[in-house]
């Protein structure tokens, strides 16, 4: 099989990061709220949500968006650089998470959530695509 052209590959990985993505924010978003509404503070609340997305994220981005030739792109290796590239990135949406339901409420945290979430996936579709399966 002849490789696609750069351009091909990054529109179709672009494409296929964004479905997963909203997938992955939805389910991040629905344990947020769910775990938050029952009383959990914000920043344990929005890693609990980050971890149920990650699970998912990691698993259908390295299956279906940055798959090689049908091949998967998964194991130790690769969650290990994901891990790298997660914690950082949880740490600053937590922060800001966090620092919104303070400052606003909880409820506007529930809004803002999704918006955080959006600004970081813009770096992190890079850092997954250069760094984690590659």
């Amino acid at each position: 099989m002849t490789p696609s052209p750069p351009r091909q590959t990054l529109v179709r990985q672009g494409s296929s990061f964004l479905v997963v993505g909203l997938l992955q924010l939805l389910l991040d978003w629905m344990v947020f709220v769910g775990v938050t509404a029952l009383g959990m503070p914000a920043a344990p609340g929005n890693i609990a949500g980050r971890v149920a997305g990650a699970l998912l994220g990691f698993w259908l981005n390295g299956r279906v968006t940055f798959a090689h030739d049908g091949q998967a792109r998964l194991g130790w290796r690769r969650l290990g650089r994901f891990l790298a590239v997660w914690v950082p990135l949880t740490l600053l949406s937590t922060l800001a998470v966090s620092g919104v339901s303070s400052a606003l409420g909880l409820q506007l945290a529930w809004v803002a959530k999704p918006l955080v979430e959006g600004l970081l996936a813009i770096v992190a579709f890079f850092l997954w695509r250069h760094v984690v399966y590659r």
